[in-house]
């Protein structure tokens, strides 16, 4: 089975509000979805959203590299993944998220085509239903513990707390009052807080002094992702586990955070590790090394790669630190039943590929003109 078309398809899809971060405020989501087709017709779909700050690709980076590789591809073997990575590699350097796309929708297309479901072309399954990350993130602390109330009372255990949005006893404050109602019941809810970088380390060391032993349970990337000095002395200034995820791009940043004691556990994303083999292969080194792990979706990520990463963490030895999808964010997806969330968790689908259908009506009123500059 050959692979005989690859096309690139920008789209645009509404968000159902603002999810805001440190340095950036995710209105719409811009990303780009993958089709290729093999010689029997059988199609495989693949996603990968713009991340200029995490990978430094937009849609039109992605659209350019997804041309620069595909006469490497043309005519090669759907199967081979490993294979396809080397020529990808062969024709460009990084652009990890475009690379992702493409094997994403690789493996879709040889699951639909073997009857398999993506975990299994990854090693197999180790769970089949996930505690998916609820994300808590504005400045009203008082709209932010009643969004977080109600999420618990739907069944959510596991939340992420968006800081780094204001000053850091601010923040501080309205990450024990969160943990605080959350952790109330005793029934091990897994708290996090994320700064996405938007701290200096004097912030950051404020931070975690004035949240103390609240229960919350690890801290992410609390300051610049390639600042491994500052999150080693973040790491030794408190007992609360740190996490690295716009730092960790490779198995060899891996291996640095864990050699510099710079943090306990890391954030596994498809985009900015070129695809799902990848990924897994970053999971078992980290379970190697005894850090722990959270897959996730870059915010505004269709069902489609947020199937991607179901996949993958149902594959993976173990995510400790959960799972974060990003679909239902969305006012517009592009798939016929979107991923499901019940009570706080999700259960991946056992039917071939990624289990989800492409509406190729609705990605074709979603693709925006994209018009190559010379």
């Amino acid at each position: 089975m050959r692979i005989k078309t690859i096309e690139p398809i920008a789209v645009s899809l509404p968000m159902k509000k603002p999810v805001q971060m440190s340095g950036e405020t995710v209105a719409r989501a811009d990303n780009v979805l993958l089709r290729i087709e093999a010689e029997d017709g059988t199609v495989g779909w693949g996603e990968a959203a713009s991340a200029p700050v995490m990978t430094g690709e937009t849609v039109a980076s992605m659209m350019a590299a997804v041309e620069q590789m595909t006469p490497g591809l043309l005519g090669r073997s759907a199967d081979d993944f490993a294979g396809a990575a080397t020529a990808m590699a062969g024709r460009m350097y990084g652009n990890s998220g475009a690379k992702a796309a493409i094997d994403i929708a690789l493996h879709d297309l040889v699951g639909r085509a073997t009857g398999r479901p993506v975990y299994a072309l990854l090693g197999g399954i180790k769970r089949s239903r996930m505690p998916v990350l609820a994300v808590i993130g504005s400045e009203d602390a008082l709209a932010d513990l009643r969004e977080a109330e109600a999420r618990y009372a739907s069944g959510y255990r596991a939340f992420k707390i968006k800081v780094g949005l204001g000053a850091a006893q601010a923040d501080a404050a309205r990450t024990r009052s969160l943990c605080t109602a959350l952790k109330k019941h005793g029934d091990n809810s897994l708290v996090s807080a994320d700064a996405n970088q938007g701290f200096g380390v004097d912030e950051a060391l404020d931070y975690v002094r004035a949240i103390g032993d609240c229960g919350l349970d690890f801290f992410e990337q609390p300051v610049d992702a390639h600042d491994l000095d500052s999150m080693a002395r973040v790491a030794s200034a408190t007992r609360i586990a740190i996490g690295a995820d716009e730092g960790i791009h490779s198995r060899d940043d891996i291996a640095r955070h864990h050699e510099r004691k710079a943090a306990r556990g890391v954030s596994l994303k498809a985009i900015k590790l070129g695809g799902l083999g990848a990924m897994l292969d970053a999971c078992r080194l980290a379970d190697r090394l005894e850090m722990s792990v959270n897959i996730s979706c870059k915010t505004g990520e269709s069902s489609v790669a947020s199937a991607a990463s179901l996949h993958a963490a149902a594959a993976a030895p173990a995510i400790a630190w959960g799972l974060t999808v990003t679909s239902p964010g969305l006012a517009e997806d592009v798939v016929v039943e979107p991923l499901r969330i019940e009570a706080g968790h999700i259960e991946v689908s056992d039917r071939p590929g990624l289990g989800i259908e492409v509406d190729e009506r609705r990605v074709r009123r979603c693709q925006q003109d994209f018009k190559r500059v010379a």
